[in-house]
C-alpha cells in the first residue's frame, strides 16, 4: 500500500473531518455487511470506541514495560505511520470483539468521542502519553485515529 503525504491525511481535529466522518457513520445500519472480516457492524464500532477507551477513559490495564517497549519497537511506526491499514491484519487481543453489542449505543459513543477529540484539539494530544505506545506527537495521535476509522469504515462501504 502506498504511503499517503502527510498532508492528504485528514484532520480529526477539525470540524470539516467530524463532519464527514459523523456522516460515515450515520450511513451504517446494523445489516451494513463487511466486506471483509469477521465483524458485524456492531462489533466494529465497539472495536473503533476501544482506541478511544484507551485515550480517554483509565478503562484497559495498560501492558507492563516490557510489553510497552515491544510494542513501541516492534507496531508503533506501522500504527502512527501514513501508511494505510492492510485488509484483514491481525488485531491486539483488547481490540477484539466477538460478543454482541448495542449498535446504537456503540455508534452514539463513537460519534462522541469523535467530537471530544475535534473539541480537544491538536494541542491536548501533543505528547499526550499513548496506551502502548509512551508518548506520542499529535500528528501521530491524528494518523492513528484517522487511519483505523477509515479502515473499518472502508470496511463497510462507507
Amino acid at each position: 500500500m502506498k504511503q499517503l503525504n502527510p498532508l492528504d491525511m485528514k484532520n480529526l481535529f477539525t470540524p470539516a473531518t467530524t463532519a464527514e466522518l459523523t456522516r460515515r457513520i450515520d450511513a451504517l445500519r446494523p445489516d451494513t455487511k463487511q466486506l471483509w472480516g469477521k465483524m458485524n457492524a456492531a462489533q466494529m464500532l465497539a472495536h473503533c470506541n476501544v482506541i478511544y477507551e484507551m485515550a480517554f477513559e483509565d478503562k484497559h490495564p495498560k501492558p507492563n514495560a516490557f510489553k510497552r517497549f515491544i510494542l513501541k519497537m516492534l507496531l508503533k511506526n506501522s500504527v502512527v505511520n501514513e501508511t494505510p491499514y492492510k485488509r484483514n491484519g491481525m488485531t491486539a487481543p483488547q481490540l477484539k470483539i466477538s460478543n454482541d453489542k448495542d449498535f446504537g449505543a456503540e455508534k452514539d459513543r463513537l460519534i462522541q468521542y469523535i467530537r471530544q477529540t475535534e473539541a480537544f484539539g491538536a494541542a491536548h494530544f501533543e505528547g499526550l502519553e499513548s496506551h502502548s505506545f509512551g508518548p506520542l506527537t499529535s500528528q501521530e495521535w491524528n494518523n492513528m485515529f484517522y487511519k483505523h476509522l477509515d479502515h473499518h469504515l472502508s470496511q463497510f462501504g462507507v
